[in-house]
């Protein structure tokens, strides 16, 4: 949407200013002519191009990698969280089946393993908190390193190509194929990957 907005403001502002030109000159038609002539060549002169960045994130090698480490993580924090929860819900249980059957020997020891209990789960509260928040950040910080990449990417690449504006094609409705170079970037970007692996 933004970005159409700044194609449509751009178009305008070149149509106003040649809708200036052309009023305000003083008769002169050649150059006036020659100045509109010159203003639409310019616009058919830019290079564009656009990448389908949800397509190159499927494929491409190191999002791949950087969501299996995600992945590998996320089990290995599902399992402490739920090996440490089982245990708890054992003991919990163990403390209740104690208590009904009066096999403590004075109140107070069944109060400090209520408040043992108690701050045992709070802390498994806090160790469920604390790995969400270590995936969330990981998931931003994988998110981050594949827009770097991508735009470290597009940078040299378009050193070459000259192009005025490569787009993300998520906010272009039609597009001509000719201008869509995703496989192009998919196949660099994982061969540069690969080559860094060797």
């Amino acid at each position: 949407m933004k970005n159409s907005s700044l194609i449509l403001s751009l178009v305008l502002l070149v149509a106003v200013i040649v809708l200036y030109v052309l009023h305000f000159s003083s008769g002169k038609g050649s150059s006036s002519d020659s100045m509109v002539e010159n203003g639409a060549s310019q616009l058919t002169d830019t290079k564009i191009a656009y990448v389908k960045v949800d397509s190159l994130i499927v494929n491409y090698d190191l999002a791949q990698q950087l969501h299996d480490e995600f992945t590998k993580n996320q089990e290995a924090y599902t399992k402490e969280y739920a090996k440490r929860r089982s245990k708890f819900e054992e003991q919990a249980a163990a403390f209740q089946e104690k208590v009904q059957r009066g096999g403590f020997l004075t109140e107070q020891r069944a109060v400090q393993e209520r408040d043992r209990l108690v701050n045992e789960e709070q802390e498994i509260l806090k160790l469920d908190q604390e790995l969400s928040t270590k995936l969330a950040e990981m998931q931003n910080a994988n998110n981050q390193q594949l827009v770097d990449s991508l735009m470290s990417y597009l940078k040299s690449f378009n050193a070459d190509k000259k192009y005025a504006y490569i787009f993300n094609s998520s906010g272009i409705l039609i597009g001509d194929d000719a201008h869509n170079i995703t496989k192009d970037v998919l196949q660099a970007m994982n061969s540069r990957i690969a080559s860094v692996k060797k």
